[in-house]
């Protein structure tokens, strides 16, 4: 099983950007809201400077990818 990275919640929604996903919105609680075409779930993304790795996981299970995916796109 891989590991899950420590990172940022910006390095985060870049991951997330390269696999389709896109910002809608900043939240005042300085969150950024992501959405994908054809995916019910949306994604609320903390811009911290590291983001706990339970909150990761659940992030990466919301947007339907594997944790070895999700480091291939961090690599990108």
């Amino acid at each position: 099983m891989a590991k899950l990275p420590v990172i940022s919640g910006k390095e985060a929604v870049r991951a997330f950007e390269r696999d389709g996903w896109r910002v809608v919105r900043r939240a005042k609680s300085r969150h950024i809201i992501m959405k994908k075409e054809g995916m019910v779930t949306t994604l609320s993304i903390p811009e911290h400077k590291v983001l706990d790795r339970g909150l990761l996981r659940s992030l990466i299970r919301d947007a339907y990818i594997s944790i070895e995916k999700f480091n291939q796109l961090l690599k990108k």
